[in-house]
């Protein structure tokens, strides 16, 4: 399991990239803890994997974006799991701690990448 730090201020994205194993039967969650509400997860835009062999994996993103007003933090775990097995242990994860600071922000879209 992979952990990752960031510090972002209000407005500020953040662009995390994930192994995808869809054609396994796996999907992609999140969890968001601690001030949840200071940050919103989205999926993000799907790369095309041109010459791709059927069933291999991808690359899936996330955009991580940080809300006013900031001064808080959040963690927010991944988790690759398959739907019809939910006692089933993920089979990856990967968690991403985010401060975010307080202050006027920034111009989304205009924020950091991961």
């Amino acid at each position: 399991m992979e952990v990752r730090r960031v510090v972002l201020s209000p407005g500020e994205t953040y662009a995390v990239r994930l192994t995808g194993r869809g054609a396994r039967g796996y999907v992609w969650t999140w969890r968001v803890t601690g001030d949840a509400d200071l940050v919103s997860v989205a999926p993000g835009p799907w790369p095309a994997a041109p010459g791709a062999a059927p069933g291999a994996a991808v690359e899936l993103r996330y955009v991580v974006r940080a809300r006013p007003p900031g001064g808080g933090r959040a963690r927010i775990r991944f988790a690759q799991v398959r739907p019809p097995y939910p006692d089933e242990a993920p089979y990856d994860e990967y968690v991403l701690d985010v401060e975010v600071t307080p202050g006027s922000g920034v111009t989304p879209g205009s924020g950091g990448a991961g």
